[in-house]
């Protein structure tokens, strides 16, 4: 990390790995680089709030959708069209091909001719023609969770970030968590993103998603706009890796949680996924290179990784600003050797 910090691959990064086996856990918490490069310098803690980019699909909308599931007002099964009466996309997607990315649908909502708000999103979203087949096709698709943010929308009457707050954050007591942060907390606890131009000026995105389609949706969507801690997102994985409970609160159920991470794809496509989470595509070089079956995780563009693996009680979390002061070169390898030296150093302390 702090050689990658040195050649400029991103500004810096906080990593939290975890191990929770039959004595004490373990923790390693480490810190690498600046907050910010620009306009100046300013130095890194771990308590930095992080752009979590889509890492939003599985700490908030995934758990939402199932909470939704568990309380039988939601069916995977169930056709969009059913629940969105404006889609357009046909009557064999179901919530389940949006979870899985196997709808078929474009990757991304168009961005050329101007757009704003929530419901202008998913209109756009509705008028979204499949190129595939449900489950004929993986391809990893924003548009899928525009949809099912709605669709939490539609069923509860709520937005996500409050159903967030409610369901997942303040009983997990994740404190720094939430969409549209500047409304509860100062710029500089953020760590910023990239330069914009704005209406003939430029900005730099400072607690402003950094994802441009959530941005135009006001900032609370299904794909993006998570602000979080390494260490609260330490405490979500810690409660799925318990099977959905933590310090005596409970947000999922044990069998929920079996559910939503086991694989949701069908034999026929090669790539694996959950109901939410990546598992074996080729997105998944978070996992590193000792991959073990039953483990399970995602990244997001910004520069974020996060992956679980209950088999050996071990998780670790990568939060970075990779795209300050400008988007960078990916850092998928990054990722990649962060989770095979957590696998290595716990065959070491075994």
């Amino acid at each position: 990390m702090a050689r990658a910090v040195a050649e400029g691959r991103l500004p810096g990064a906080v990593v939290r790995v975890e191990h929770h086996g039959a004595g004490q856990p373990l923790v390693h918490d480490s810190v690498f680089g600046c907050k910010a490069l620009e306009p100046g310098p300013e130095p890194l803690d771990a308590a930095t709030v992080y752009d979590a980019a889509s890492l939003t699909k599985v700490v908030v909308t995934a758990p939402v959708l199932m909470r939704l599931v568990e309380a039988g007002v939601l069916d995977l099964a169930a056709p969009v069209r059913r629940i969105v009466p404006a889609f357009a996309g046909g009557e064999g997607i179901t919530v389940r091909h949006l979870l899985t990315h196997t709808s078929g649908l474009p990757a991304s909502l168009p961005l050329e001719a101007p757009w704003a708000g929530h419901d202008e999103a998913v209109a756009l979203a509705c008028r979204s023609q499949p190129t595939h087949a449900p489950d004929s096709l993986f391809r990893y698709s924003d548009i899928n969770f525009v949809l099912l943010g709605d669709i939490a929308l539609r069923l509860t009457g709520q937005r996500l970030d409050a159903l967030a707050r409610a369901w997942l954050f303040a009983p997990l007591r994740m404190r720094d968590s939430g969409y549209l942060p500047l409304e509860r907390m100062p710029a500089a606890c953020i760590a910023p993103t990239e330069w914009v131009d704005d209406q003939d000026s430029r900005r730099l995105l400072r607690g402003v998603v950094h994802d441009p389609t959530a941005r135009r949706m006001g900032g609370v969507a299904g794909h993006a706009g998570l602000f979080t801690t390494a260490a609260d997102i330490a405490r979500y994985a810690r409660m799925v890796l318990e099977g959905g409970s933590l310090d005596g609160a409970t947000v999922l159920r044990e069998s929920t949680v079996a559910r939503m991470t086991a694989v949701a794809t069908p034999p026929v496509l090669a790539e694996q996924r959950s109901l939410g989470w990546d598992i074996d595509t080729p997105l998944s070089r978070a996992r590193g290179r000792h991959p073990r079956p039953g483990s399970f995780g995602h990244t997001g563009f910004t520069g974020c990784a996060l992956w679980i693996d209950p088999p050996r009680r071990l998780f670790h979390v990568l939060l970075s600003n990779r795209v300050h002061p400008q988007a960078r070169e990916s850092i998928v390898a990054l990722y990649e050797e962060v989770a095979t030296l957590a696998v290595e150093g716990l065959r070491e302390l075994a």
